[in-house]
């Protein structure tokens, strides 16, 4: 059987994981290993309840955090509910985002004008949401200009790193979907993306990854930490500090 993923820690109420890009959290399709949810369960057994305590896009790789049993994941699930999680994500963004340091605060809500039922947008009306976002690394590639940059949210809406940083004009590496053109997506989706569309995304995956997450748990602090795939840090030149 392939690796079923990276284990960053386990214990008896504990599984932290590095997901992999491109692999979704939930079943989509019958085969086991085809979700992440799926390949817990390979992992602890038929008999184990797993549940996902926090979850990720299937592009962005990074902590995961699954709770191996029920009372471990209702007691998780009230630290969520308190905010009192801390999260930090890498991204590889266009263009040299000025600022070193920049807290992005402008409302979140449903793309009405999008073909995707799933887009979100800028809008006035939206959900307060707070990005914070610190430039990491400035470079180029074949003339063209990139930043690594971490970032935080102070908030969690839906796909709002993703959109925070194209609505400061510096839109993830690879998004399909918040890059500029939808269809990106769409065909993707369906399964008829050309080689010619591949190479305007540049990466094989958006480039977002969920580095570090720290909570308060069982009286005592917990930090997980959670190192970019390969095809990641190659573009970026390097290991990431």
């Amino acid at each position: 059987m392939p690796l079923l993923f990276d284990i960053l820690h386990e214990d008896a109420d504990l599984l932290v994981i590095n997901k992999p890009a491109g692999l979704v959290c939930h079943p989509t399709k019958g085969d086991a290993y085809s979700s992440l949810i799926g390949r817990v369960r390979l992992h602890l057994g038929t008999d184990a309840q797993p549940r996902l305590v926090n979850r990720l896009d299937r592009e962005t790789s990074g902590v995961i955090v699954v709770a191996k049993t029920l009372a471990a994941a209702g007691e998780l699930g009230r630290v969520w509910e308190t905010r009192a999680v801390t999260k930090s994500y890498l991204a590889i963004v266009h263009g040299h985002v000025a600022p070193h340091r920049q807290l992005i605060d402008v409302p979140l809500g449903k793309d009405e004008s999008s073909a995707v039922a799933i887009k979100d947008c800028v809008r006035s009306d939206g959900s307060p949401a707070q990005t914070e976002v610190e430039v990491v690394r400035r470079f180029e590639r074949e003339g063209r200009p990139f930043t690594l940059v971490r970032a935080g949210p102070r908030t969690g809406r839906k796909h709002q790193l993703r959109i925070h940083l194209a609505h400061a004009g510096h839109p993830i590496v690879g998004d399909k979907l918040y890059g500029g053109d939808e269809w990106l997506y769409l065909d993707f989706v369906f399964g008829r993306l050309t080689e010619e569309q591949r190479a305007r995304l540049i990466l094989p995956h958006h480039a977002l990854h969920a580095e570090c997450l720290d909570f308060f748990w069982r009286g005592q602090p917990w930090h997980f930490r959670a190192e970019p795939e390969e095809w990641f840090t190659v573009f970026v030149g390097g290991v990431v500090e």
